[in-house]
């Protein structure tokens, strides 16, 4: 097997570094990264082509971008990482030994929220339970049918040709674009979340505050489920 490291962004020059460093120190090494640029006015661009990445531009919406780096991936598998979360060192193995396993269609990490000075652990704990609680309490009969809600801070990764086949990402999405890839998904097999460990920024919660962030993601996820798509980006604020 081979993969894909995807890393859509927006003027992320902050973040990128951090994730140029982790990237570096991968072992196995994935076949290639692959950075999809929704058109950064900031560093992003440059900090990726200093470290040797392969640059891809597409229209704006991280939906469009997954879409559009999917399609030019040139492997058998693709872990989407945002630019604000670092794997662990032997992610390649970690995929790669799960997607051996062909009745898993989608998988992705165990998230663990963190700053420079301290773990956010009730908000990762949310992150963690609501996997399994939003699509009971928004989709029980989808749930019934093997559906679990992974996010995009979870780095979630699936075989390329999957993803072409039920359609990939709904392109108008740009939050939550990843809770129909799971419903999709869910189709062609077993939707799992691996027991290993990605960080991801806390920078959300520094900027809001713990509950006014966990009622964000609440809020959202709420009108995702009754339907309410054109509401979602306004209800979630860009942060960097």
């Amino acid at each position: 097997m081979s993969t894909t490291l995807l890393v859509p962004v927006l003027d992320e020059a902050k973040a990128l570094p951090a994730l140029v460093a982790r990237f570096a120190e991968l072992e196995p090494r994935p076949a290639e990264i692959l950075l999809v640029d929704g058109g950064s006015a900031d560093g992003t661009v440059q900090i990726a082509k200093d470290a040797g990445w392969r640059i891809l531009s597409a229209e704006r919406g991280r939906a469009r971008q997954i879409n559009a780096g999917v399609e030019a991936a040139t492997s058998e598998n693709v872990c989407v990482v945002h630019a604000d979360t670092l794997p662990p060192r032997d992610m390649i193995e970690v995929i790669e030994n799960t997607l051996a396993d062909r009745r898993i269609a989608l998988a992705s990490f165990t998230p663990v929220i963190r700053g420079p000075e301290k773990t956010r652990w009730g908000t990762t704990v949310h992150n963690w339970a609501k996997t399994w609680y939003a699509p009971l309490l928004t989709r029980p009969h989808r749930f019934f049918q093997g559906v679990r809600l992974l996010f995009g801070d979870h780095a979630m990764f699936f075989r390329r040709a999957d993803f072409l086949t039920i359609g990939g990402c709904t392109p108008g999405d740009a939050v939550m674009e990843e809770a129909d890839l799971c419903v999709k998904f869910a189709r062609l097999g077993k939707v799992r979340m691996v027991p290993r460990k990605v960080y991801t920024s806390d920078r959300r919660i520094a900027e809001w505050g713990a509950l006014k962030a966990n009622w964000i993601y609440f809020k959202v996820g709420m009108l995702w489920a009754f339907g309410l798509r054109s509401r979602m980006a306004k209800h979630y604020p860009d942060v960097r």
